[in-house]
């Protein structure tokens, strides 16, 4: 189960392993701000308030993209946030830097 909150509305979806919090997000009509699907504008940054072991690790993108501090909060960019498991529970809420 993963729920996904964007600038206005709330869903809990199924979680699809190898799928990005993005990629769910557009595929739920989620409203999560994000220009590019890359991880080069970091207009997707969310914040994961639940579940972080249930995604992959953090990609260069995000490294080059994010500070450190960001990461020990909680940070990731959605779109390189990839759901390693079926089996998992995540709270993302997105959360753009403007």
């Amino acid at each position: 189960m993963i729920e996904l909150t964007g600038r206005t509305k709330t869903a809990i979806v199924e979680a699809e392993d190898g799928l990005s919090l993005l990629d769910l997000a557009m595929k739920h009509n989620v409203d999560f701000a994000f220009s590019c699907t890359r991880g080069t504008c970091a207009r997707c940054r969310c914040q994961v308030i639940e579940g972080a072991s249930g995604l992959e690790g953090i990609t260069d993108q995000e490294w080059d993209r994010m500070d450190p501090e960001e990461f020990e909060e909680g940070y990731r960019l959605a779109c390189q946030a990839i759901v390693k498991s079926v089996d998992v529970t995540i709270k993302a809420v997105n959360k753009p830097y403007f």
